[in-house]
């Protein structure tokens, strides 16, 4: 008998490798995996293909990142999720719902921290324009899924406030950001320094006083040893021209894995990142645009690991429950259509079903 298909649509590298990891703990599933793509959404391929969302999960770094993981790892890709007839999605982000899947089973699996609720998300909230506009501000308002999987009970509670059906959600802790303790053993060269994590604001359209940030990064740092970690999307060369200029001597970085500087650092310096979770499970010192009392309420649950496990049991729940909802359904037909033999083959099926 063929295994059932499960499609994983990814996105940025942290959300790939969660639904990797995810996939890890469904091995009697066939697996495929999905760069994040744009079905259904005609203006946004157009807008895709010529460049202009490079700077998204649709396209440039990000994708490439994406499918250079996949490929490495050997895995099943299947690019626009279209061939294969899925018995269930999990995707990293509902801002585009992809047409394909729409009347599939679906799971979304929060990736991380939310963008703050500015006049974007009220607008877009209130006039029902297209979710994207508001990037993560709007996560879980397609409520085109039949599960969200969510970090702590924190952002439960952030989500129903936001208009979300508590009975969709589920605390599972959240892969990357459930076992922060395991950065501790790590090999990175630097010790007791202030670290900054930048952020992409600029290269998505959004506004960042940048001189500002390095400058009160440096006060912060009162002559301590400054590493700036830039995130992936970031240009290079324009940050760490700036950052020379403002805050001489400190060492830039990009490439190299953030969770063990946050390790080894002092201070923990962001502006709106996930990786502020990882401060605050270890102790550090952290700064953040975001209240500290309120990032400690959302806090995603320390859980050992077990979030992959915790998001693949809510799978298995709900590919269960289609296959009871086919069996009650094909019974319940009228008898006039169902004869003896195939009423004892389905009354079978039902005593499976039920144990």
């Amino acid at each position: 008998m063929a295994k059932q298909k499960i499609l994983y649509i990814c996105g940025s590298l942290n959300q790939t490798t969660q639904m990797h990891q995810i996939s890890k703990e469904l091995p009697e599933y066939d697996a495929y995996f999905a760069p994040y793509y744009p079905d259904g959404y005609g203006y946004i391929v157009f807008v895709t293909n010529a460049g202009l969302l490079d700077m998204t999960i649709l396209g440039g770094q990000a994708k490439q990142r994406t499918l250079n993981y996949l490929s490495k790892n050997n895995l099943n890709i299947d690019a626009n999720g279209s061939q294969h007839d899925y018995h269930l999605i999990y995707t990293c982000s509902d801002l585009l719902i992809q047409k394909n899947i729409r009347d599939k089973k679906i799971i979304l699996v929060q990736e991380g921290m939310t963008d703050p609720e500015n006049f974007v998300y009220y607008l877009v909230k209130n006039f029902k324009l297209p979710r994207w506009i508001a990037s993560t501000s709007v996560t879980g308002l397609s409520y085109a899924y039949d599960k969200f999987c969510v970090a702590s009970e924190g952002y439960k509670e952030l989500f129903i406030n936001k208009g979300v059906n508590p009975d969709k959600l589920e605390i599972t802790g959240i892969p990357n950001f459930d076992n922060c303790k395991e950065f501790l053993d790590n090999d990175f060269t630097y010790h007791n320094f202030v670290l900054v994590a930048t952020s992409d604001m600029r290269e998505t359209y959004k506004y960042e006083n940048r001189k500002k940030f390095i400058k009160k990064a440096y006060e912060i740092a009162d002559g301590r040893q400054l590493i700036f970690k830039l995130h992936p999307n970031e240009d290079y060369k324009r940050s760490a021209a700036e950052i020379e200029k403002y805050a001489p001597g400190s060492i830039v970085l990009q490439k190299e894995k953030i969770e063990p500087m946050i390790a080894n650092c002092d201070v923990l310096i962001t502006r709106y990142s996930t990786v502020v979770y990882v401060g605050l499970v270890l102790g550090k010192e952290v700064h953040s645009d975001f209240d500290i009392n309120v990032l400690k309420r959302l806090l995603p649950i320390q859980n050992g690991g077990r979030s992959a496990l915790n998001i693949a049991h809510i799978g298995r729940r709900l590919l269960a429950e289609t296959e009871k909802e086919k069996v009650y359904s094909f019974y319940n037909k009228p008898y006039k259509n169902v004869t003896l033999k195939e009423r004892f083959k389905i009354r079978k099926k039902l005593v499976k079903v039920k144990h």
